[in-house]
This record gives structure tokens, sequence and C-alpha cells, in this order.
């Protein structure tokens, strides 16, 4: 079977990402419009704090709800914003949430503790251990503080991704336990049949959402291609690719440049889910990654066996050509980022100029078959060695490569720091950022 080539957008049609960032911003601005008319139609409390608290609290309560929508793993919307960016805004509206739940908490206590004449602390304690559903949104407060604690950048950095996403499961406790504590205690909920069937409408959807995309999609896509490794094949001292077979993987949807998170059920590592890029272009029999030993779950890679079942969650990721603005391109690869570079000079239409950044030849990981697919796809390939510093990709060098580098769509995959530094470089050249491509590994619980 051929690969799919996917051609650029016209140039008039709407960008992918706009329709769906817009779609996005379309649907929370509405939520927020009705979430002030049911909270308006609820009528105010004679006291000023408890009416601020209950703003804070319903908005939380939304905050909440998209929160779960941005990790979903929706497809339509991951194919056409991606993970990392969707990761991004979770953890920014994760912050949001976290801070207006806190003024949720402070605004009710300081009020119903001015008509009772005690102190807001002794009031909260009180409002817990008196009223239903309170202890549950105050657990739940406690859960949120946890969790946004380990997701600052300080302490993320320390802490092992798996404990870290442990942590982050208790979110969707939080979650239940504040439905829950709206449910009792919500006066706009129960203000009207309307609005009670408006609160139950966003959690079924928010938590509709989750469990689709993060349960019932995976299971029925491993359920139907029951994938399995059909070969393992080392690159180099340090480096293997894994071919993976299946029913039907013509039917996946797959892209070159979209990634999976690759769980291999062996008795040691059945629980450890790792993401690597598709380093070829699906052809609907078999799907390759390609991964460096740089850490316990990739270096162990090397040593499966054929015929091992495979947990494939996936494909992720808008780093494909559904994005294209132009009809001509350069793809960028830094070290092992030439995984999903690879896949794409092989998917890609138009002419195409690759560099492929490493310190060594030796590190020119894939370069062969990199050569072979510029050679029949009538491509430039430049292999760029050296030390980090002095910078080889800065303006002078990319413009000397690349001389119509801003007429072509930029697509960049490489270790982050390279990556930071090739985007300043695109920015001073004036690259539009609509041609510029990218996507970072960052996964949300």
């Amino acid at each position: 079977m051929t690969t799919v080539q996917s051609p650029p957008a016209p140039p008039t049609a709407i960008r992918p990402r706009v329709v769906a960032r817009t779609g996005l911003y379309a649907v929370l601005a509405v939520n927020a419009a009705v979430v002030a008319y049911f909270f308006a139609q609820a009528g105010f409390a004679s006291n000023a704090l408890i009416v601020i608290g209950r703003f804070f609290g319903l908005y939380g309560a939304l905050v909440m709800a998209f929160q779960l929508v941005l990790v979903a793993r929706l497809p339509w919307l991951d194919r056409r914003i991606g993970m990392d960016r969707l990761t991004s805004w979770h953890r920014w509206t994760g912050f949001a949430l976290l801070w207006t739940l806190l003024a949720h908490a402070v605004f009710i206590s300081f009020g119903y503790a001015d008509g009772a004449g005690v102190g807001p602390v002794g009031e909260l304690v009180d409002l817990a251990e008196t009223t239903e559903g309170v202890l549950r949104a105050t657990v739940a407060l406690g859960i949120i503080i946890v969790v946004g604690a380990v997701s600052a950048r300080y302490a993320r950095r320390r802490l092992a991704y798996e404990t870290w996403h442990f942590i982050h499961l208790y979110t969707y406790v939080a979650v239940v336990l504040a439905f829950s504590h709206q449910v009792a205690v919500g006066t706009t909920f129960t203000a009207s049949s309307a609005a009670t069937a408006y609160w139950y409408a966003v959690w079924a959807v928010a938590l509709g959402s989750v469990v689709l995309g993060r349960a019932v999609l995976p299971l029925w896509r491993n359920y139907r291609h029951q994938f399995r490794v059909s070969a393992v094949v080392p690159e180099s001292d340090n480096v293997v690719s894994v071919h993976v077979t299946g029913r039907d993987l013509d039917k996946l949807g797959a892209q070159a440049g979209q990634f999976f998170l690759w769980r291999f059920l062996t008795k040691d590592r059945w629980w450890q889910a790792n993401p690597f890029s598709l380093s070829a272009a699906p052809d609907g029999r078999t799907l390759r990654l390609t991964a460096k030993a740089a850490g316990d779950g990739s270096a162990a890679l090397r040593h499966l066996k054929v015929g091992t079942r495979v947990f494939a969650e996936g494909p992720y990721g808008a780093f494909t050509t559904l994005h294209r603005q132009k009809t001509e391109s350069l793809l960028i690869a830094g070290g092992v980022g030439v995984t999903p570079i690879r896949a794409l000079l092989e998917d890609i239409e138009g002419h195409t100029v690759v560099i492929y950044r490493v310190g060594t030849d030796r590190d020119a990981v894939l370069h062969g078959e990199l050569r072979d697919l510029a050679v029949a796809k009538g491509a430039e390939l430049h292999l760029v060695t050296g030390p980090p510093v002095p910078d080889r990709l800065g303006p002078r060098e990319l413009v000397q490569l690349v001389p119509d580098i801003a007429d072509r769509d930029v697509f960049l995959c490489g270790p982050p720091p390279m990556m930071n530094a090739v985007l300043r470089t695109l920015g001073d050249l004036g690259v539009p950022k609509p041609q510029i491509h990218f996507e970072r590994f960052s996964l949300a619980g």
C-alpha cells in the first residue's frame, strides 16, 4: 500500500488550528455568559462577600470542566492544536482554577463569619461539620492545592513523571467531590430546572470527553488493531527501531509526524508508557518507532521479543502536513528528533530542504534513509555537525543553506535548547509564525 500524500491547504483556507482555537474560545465565552445569566437569575445574598464567593465558585466549576476537555485527548482537537499546546493551556488554567477556588473558599468563609460573629477559620470548620457537601469541597480544595504545588516548575523538574502522574490523578477525585458539593449546596445549581440541566450537561460533556478520549478510544483501537512487535532493529550503539504490526492499520488514521504512547506488555514494563514518534510514514501495514536509550524505558526496547503485545495510545499530535501554508518546505531535525522529520520527508509534497543537526557524523541516526529519500524525492539534504557552540544554525547559516526560507513551511524537531535557538533565529529572519511547525512532548495526567 502506498503512503497517502497530504497536500498543503489552499492559500485562502482558514487554518485548522485557527478553526479549533476559535471554536474553543467561542464555547468558553458562551458558557461564561450562560453562567453569568444563571448566577444573576438565582438572586444575590445580602452579604457582598458571600455573593463574590459564589461567583468565584461558579467560575471555578466552569474552569475545572474546561480543564477536563483540554486533556481529554479528543482526536479532532489534538490533530489541530496539538497535545503540547493543549497541555500548556491545561497547566495555566490549572493555576487559574487554584486561585479561583481559593478565592471562593476565602470569600465564603469571611462572608458567613461576618454574619455569625466568629473568625473565618472557625466558620469554615463549622460549615464543614454542619453543612452537607462543604467537607467534600474542602477536601477537593486540598487536593487541588497539592496538585498545583507539585505542578509548579521547581517541583515538577524534581519528580519522576510516574510520581507526578500518580499525584495528578487525584484531580479526578477532586472533580467528583467538587461536583457533589455543587449539587448539595449550589444555590445557582438549584435555582431553576434550566440551571440544573445546564450544569449536569456541562459535567456530562467534560467527564464524558475524558472517558471517551482517555479510555474508550484507546481500548477500542487496541482491541481492533491487536498491535504486536514484528521486528527490533538496532540503528546504532544506543538507538533502536521497533516495528509494530496489527490488523487493519490502514484504518488507524495515523499520519507522518504523529506519535503514540507506547506500552509494551512485558512483565517489567507493562505499566510504563513512553511517547515516541513514528519514524516512518504509516503504510497501512506496519508502524515504526525509533528511540535513543535515554532512560530505562527506552533502553529496554532493544530487548523486546518479536510477538510482544503492545498497547498503543494515539495517534497524537499536530506536527503533520495538515497545517502547511506553502508548497515548499524546510525540515530541521536535531539528534533523535530526526524521527518525525524522516517520516514527514517520506510523506510531504513539493520541493523540500532537510537540515540534520548532530554533534558528530556517528550521531546521525537514520542519515542513510534520509539520503535515499532525498534522492528519490529530489530534496536537498544538509548534515550539519559540530558542538553546540558556536551556533551552526544561526541566521546567517540558515540563509546560506535556504535563501528562500521565509517562503517555506518550517518543521522543527529536536532537543529543547536547539529548538529554542532555532525558533529565535526563524523569528529574526522574519518567517511568519503560521509557517513554523513544532511540537514538544508534554503530557498531562
